[in-house]
């Protein structure tokens, strides 16, 4: 059989789709999420409050200004933090839980901390609770 030029371009191009596709397999939800949790955790432990911020849903980021936010928290208080498991009891919502260490007057502690992901967008997003 036979195909004209074009219709031998048009094969090979849709070859080059469905490989691709293929190829391009999407994160199991409990990877991204422990991926992006430890990824805002590094961010919250450098101090960096803007990266934080943006792992805040879109919905969340609409109502809640970055500065209102910042004013509001208090920095540098996490010194080291390790995403220790994430469960998705739904196709939509995972729960990460982390250590987080940090300092006081009577030294440095580590205490448990369960954070909520929801998925929005075709992304993993913190949800901000209160």
């Amino acid at each position: 059989m036979r195909f004209s030029g074009r219709a031998t371009t048009i094969l090979a191009g849709l070859a080059i789709v469905a490989a691709g596709c293929a190829a391009v397999q999407p994160k199991p939800p409990e990877e991204a999420v422990r991926e992006r949790a430890q990824a805002r955790a590094q961010a919250v432990v450098a101090g960096d409050m803007k990266a934080v911020y943006d792992f805040f849903t879109p919905t969340t980021r609409k109502e809640l200004k970055f500065e209102d936010w910042n004013g509001s928290i208090v920095k540098g208080f996490w010194k080291a933090v390790s995403v220790d498991k994430v469960e998705c009891p739904k196709v939509d919502v995972c729960e990460a839980s982390l250590t987080v260490e940090y300092e006081h007057r009577l030294g440095r502690f580590k205490t448990p901390l369960k954070e909520t992901w929801i998925q929005e967008d075709n992304n993993w997003w913190y949800a901000k609770k209160g």
